[in-house]
């Protein structure tokens, strides 16, 4: 660790020495809906034959200059839309700090109080229609498919970033790209990310144990071929993730005064328990134009995931935590061949290929787009369950073909900020989803009607502690799940204060939820969630406040949990300090009321529902320093800087806390050449 902190140190010092002109900080761009796309701005079109060829900037003494201006990125649902847009590498100072998952996913999501540790939506998600395998807990801890950037860079393109979270919370990302001519670009994306036992295990000691470990390993490319008719864009991802299941924490006695004594050792419920997860994805983008009308293109992923539970240790687990509390159920609800140990592999294969049709139209200002596919997916599952222990064989296989059709529609009107979509897919026989939108400067709104099969693991689970099967059982099958989605925002500006309240309803049917033990149940019954919206960007000066918040009602919170009071806030204040340091310091805050969160089974890597403590009711906060220099940014912050304040400790999970007060230091610097 003190190596690492000398070889930034070092790095930063010799940026802040080098003589490269400081960039002013740039605003990314806002879309309708209050939306911004990730990471960067829209560059310009530029003419000439040096821009359009990818040629070196020139200034005025006719040295070539590179920065945030000479490198720009694509995503391929612009290409796949017809609305190419080039981005110019982000330099802004805001949400630097964010280095942190949850706070990255604006606390939409909530974790087990640690880096790397299972995540899940704290709102309700509309699910995805086809064959699903439903372990997802981990997916977001690598690069996603549509948010890979594809580059075209003048220069050897490099971006460091380094993050030391306190408390053995670290993470680091490289990513490097380079035009290997004015066509083709090739790259990679590499990140490793670690964290440390905050309970359990030898913490606080010099050999403290690992908690969880992520590597994720990217390799991308695009090519356009000289008439420019054909593109191509591609990228394999790997995802390797291990992690150390404790369980929760054994609480101590509340009796003995000691329930809010943060440096008390606790027990760990799971002691033998780990988890491993690899993901590994192909995926090919190409069309060709014949005319700006009628182009075709094909869409290929190859995905397979590989899950793998290991518990050495199961007998304690079948009975009552602890004598302190003995209201609390078994971990395991039974057993059903080894009452020694567990050891559970999942396995899951995908082949999707996509061909279709789409093209453009302009008239009169206005243009118009479509698309229409057909979509074959093949895909293979099994689960394997302690192999060569009392059973001569435990695997369990499903195997399908499935054939989707669908269409897209978009209208864009001629003041260039309205636009219409209409999608609509259809998997023959089972599935189906459609989806409307409308967007303007005042104005987002929409509807989608979605019928989703379940997920494979809620259909089918073999295991040595737990068992269902909703499809050999012809009267035990799970129906399509119903969601019926209509939601609308407003973007008002009143002076330098802009609000956008907003409203989602939804309702659901055929849902399905996994009990307080754990095993997937389907509610017969409809029920609905309202959720009423309100944001708010106020900006004076070198003074801004932003902020969040939703209210949620239930008509059934028996089966979904979710707080019905959500909130985020942020104050920050920019200034220049010596001509060239740019800081950006403030506070955020995030707020949930109370409210019988899921806790989590690692496993069937699922959160299921619990009636026995209560999360929430609490303003998490924590103060930042962002700081600019040349082309090196920095930050500071305070994480959970009042947890374990005047007695009073935090959860985010059932029976886990939030990780407590640490200090987070992070850099990130750009080399353009």
């Amino acid at each position: 660790m003190i190596r690492l902190y000398i070889l930034c140190l070092s790095i930063l010092l010799s940026w802040l020495m080098s003589p490269a002109s400081a960039q002013l900080p740039t605003r990314m761009p806002q879309f309708p809906g209050g939306a911004s796309r990730t990471g960067g701005q829209t560059a310009p079109a530029t003419g000439g034959k040096g821009a359009g060829a990818g040629g070196a900037i020139l200034d005025d003494s006719t040295k070539m200059i590179y920065g945030p201006k000479s490198t720009r990125y694509f995503l391929e649902s612009d290409v796949l839309n017809n609305r190419k847009a080039l981005f110019t590498i982000d330099t802004t100072l805001e949400g630097i700090h964010q280095a942190h998952y949850v706070n990255r996913l604006a606390n939409m999501y909530t974790d087990l109080g640690n880096l790397g540790t299972a995540l899940r939506p704290v709102f309700y998600q509309t699910p995805t229609i086809g064959s699903q395998l439903g372990l997802n807990v981990y997916g977001l801890y690598g690069y996603q498919t549509q948010e890979v950037r594809y580059f075209d860079t003048r220069s050897p393109y490099t971006n460091m970033d380094l993050v030391l979270g306190g408390r053995g919370q670290n993470r680091i990302n490289f990513d490097f790209t380079q035009n290997v001519n004015q066509r083709w670009n090739f790259g990679f994306n590499l990140q490793r990310m670690t964290s440390d036992l905050q309970f359990g295990g030898k913490t606080g000691s010099t050999s403290t144990q690992r908690l969880a470990e992520n590597w994720n390993f990217v390799i991308h490319s695009n090519y356009r071929s000289v008439n420019q008719k054909y593109t191509l864009l591609a990228h394999y991802n790997n995802i390797n993730h291990r992690m150390v299941d404790q369980g929760g924490m054994i609480e101590p006695d509340t009796a003995s005064g000691n329930a809010f004594n943060s440096n008390i050792e606790l027990g760990t419920v799971l002691p033998n328990a780990n988890s491993h997860e690899k993901r590994n994805d192909l995926h090919v983008y190409q069309q060709y134009v014949l005319d700006t009308a009628f182009q075709v293109y094909n869409i290929i992923d190859f995905r397979s995931q590989r899950y793998s539970f290991t518990d050495t240790d199961i007998t304690s687990n079948l009975y009552p935590l602890d004598s302190a509390h003995p209201e609390r159920k078994p971990f395991y609800p039974r057993v059903y061949f080894d009452s020694l140990e567990t050891n559970q592999t999942t396995r899951f294969r995908l082949l999707d290929n996509q061909i279709g049709i789409k093209g453009q139209f302009s008239t009169r200002g206005s243009a118009f787009n479509y698309r229409a596919w057909l979509r074959n997916r093949v895909y293979g599952q099994s689960y394997t369950f302690n192999v060569g222990r009392l059973l001569p064989d435990s695997t369990v296989k499903t195997n399908r073909f499935e054939t989707f059709v669908g269409g897209w529609l978009g209208y864009y009107f001629p003041d260039s900020l309205t636009r219409a979509t209409a999608e609509v897919e259809y998997l023959l026989g089972r599935d189906f989803r459609f989806q409307g939108r409308l967007e303007s400067r005042f104005l987002t709104a929409g509807y989608e009607s979605v019928f989703a099969s379940p997920t494979l693991v809620q259909t089918r689970f073999i295991s040595n502690n737990f068992q269902w099967d909703h499809v050999t059982r012809q009267s035990a099958q799970f129906e399509l799940r119903g969601t019926q989605h209509a939601y609308g925002q407003l973007n008002l500006k009143v002076g330098k204060l802009v609000l956008s309240p907003g409203l989602d309803y939804y309702l659901l049917s055929n849902y399905i939820y996994f009990d307080t033990v754990g095993v997937p149940r389907q509610l017969s019954s409809a029920f609905s969630i309202l959720r009423s919206g309100f944001g708010f960007q106020f900006r004076a000066g070198k003074f801004a406040a932003v902020g969040q918040g939703y209210y949620t009602l239930l008509s059934r919170d028996d089966v979904l949990r979710i707080p019905r009071l959500f909130a985020n806030a942020r104050v920050e204040y920019n200034f220049l300090l010596f001509k060239k340091l740019y800081v950006l310091a403030g506070v955020q805050f995030h707020y949930k009321s109370a409210y019988y969160a899921d806790q989590y089974m690692p496993l069937t890597q699922q959160y299921h529902l619990q009636n026995e403590t209560k999360l929430g009711d609490y303003i998490m906060a924590e103060p930042f320093a962002n700081f600019r220099i040349n082309r090196v940014r920095l930050f500071l912050k305070m994480a959970h800087a009042n947890q374990d304040l005047l007695g009073k400790i935090y959860y985010s999970a059932p029976y886990f806390r939030t990780i407590n007060r640490s200090f987070a230091f992070g850099v990130h610097w750009l080399l353009f050449d």
